[in-house]
């Protein structure tokens, strides 16, 4: 299990990146827009760089739904393969069954 506080932070970011996505999706395309004077590209970079650190999606990390961990995260399931090797032995998972030969 992940520390409560990692989770929480995490958290926090998801919705700081949902409060933000619309301004930032516009701000970047602008920033990338080749059509645009260079003044008016370095204004919507400018701009981007107001917006919280954490409102930017990259900062936002996969974490498994059950557990919390970071790594071996598959987003298929959107579980740690720690989990997804649990359930998928215990039947919880339809479709996935343990392969043997």
């Amino acid at each position: 299990m992940a520390k409560l506080s990692s989770i929480n932070k995490n958290e926090r970011r998801k919705k700081l990146v949902k409060k933000y996505a619309g301004r930032y999706a516009k701000l970047k395309a602008m920033a990338k827009d080749q059509s645009l004077d260079d003044t008016e590209r370095l204004m919507a970079r400018l701009k981007m760089a107001e917006i919280p650190r954490n409102g930017n999606p990259g900062r936002v990390r996969n974490r498994c739904e059950i557990t919390g961990r970071p790594r071996a995260y598959y987003r298929k399931f959107r579980l740690a393969r720690v989990m997804l090797r649990d359930l998928a032995l215990r039947g919880l998972i339809p479709g996935v069954v343990k392969s043997s030969w």
